[in-house]
C-alpha cells in the first residue's frame, strides 16, 4: 500500500487588500502542486475571509498562514499578533463561514498573547484519484546456484595461497 507524503507549507505576510488576492493565487498553487485542487475554493475562501478581517480590524497586520496536508486531512492556519482582536467579536462573521465550510475549526492562543485560527478540509473519497497499486517486479523464475557446501573433512586437506586461494595442500 502506498502512503502518502505530509507536506508543509509556510508565508508571513503583512496584509494589505492587494496581498489578499496574492495569498489566495499562492495557497492555490500549492494545493493545485500537491494534487489538491478539490480543496481550493473552501480553503481559499476562508483565508481570505480572515485575511480581510484582519486587515479590516487589526493594529498589526503581521500575519502566518501555515497548510499541513497528511494525506487525508488539509490543515489551514492563520496566525495574527494583534491581542487586541477579538474572534468573538470582529471575526465573528468569518468564523461562522469557516464552521460551516470545514470539516474541523478552532481557535487557540500562543505564548505571545496573539491567537491562531485553524480549519481542516478531509479529502473525501471520490475527490482524490485513488491510488493504484502497483504489481511487484518480475522476477526470474531461476535463482541464483547456491554455494556448495563442502564436508568439513574436504576442507582440512585445502591450504591457503598467498593470494588467498584454497588449493589442495601438499
Amino acid at each position: 500500500m502506498k502512503t502518502a507524503v505530509p507536506c508543509y507549507y509556510h508565508l508571513d505576510v503583512e496584509v494589505s487588500p492587494e496581498k489578499v488576492e496574492q495569498v489566495s493565487r499562492i495557497l492555490a498553487a500549492h494545493l493545485r502542486f500537491w494534487d489538491l485542487e478539490n480543496l481550493r475554493e473552501p480553503v481559499c475562501r476562508g483565508t481570505e475571509m480572515l485575511l480581510r478581517a484582519i486587515d479590516e480590524h487589526a493594529t498589526d497586520k503581521n500575519t502566518s498562514i501555515e497548510m499541513w496536508w497528511n494525506g487525508q486531512h488539509l490543515i489551514t492556519a492563520v496566525g495574527d499578533n494583534d491581542r487586541a482582536l477579538r474572534p468573538d467579536q470582529e471575526l465573528r462573521g468569518c468564523l461562522q463561514h469557516i464552521a460551516a465550510s470545514s470539516d474541523g475549526w478552532g481557535c487557540c492562543a500562543t505564548e505571545t498573547g496573539s491567537k491562531v485560527i485553524w480549519f481542516s478540509r478531509r479529502a473525501r473519497a471520490g475527490e482524490r484519484v485513488p491510488l493504484v497499486p502497483t504489481g511487484p517486479d518480475p522476477r526470474e523464475s531461476e535463482g541464483l546456484d547456491v554455494p556448495r557446501e563442502m564436508p568439513v573433512t574436504q576442507l582440512t586437506g585445502l591450504a591457503r595461497t598467498p593470494s588467498g586461494v584454497l588449493e589442495e595442500a601438499r
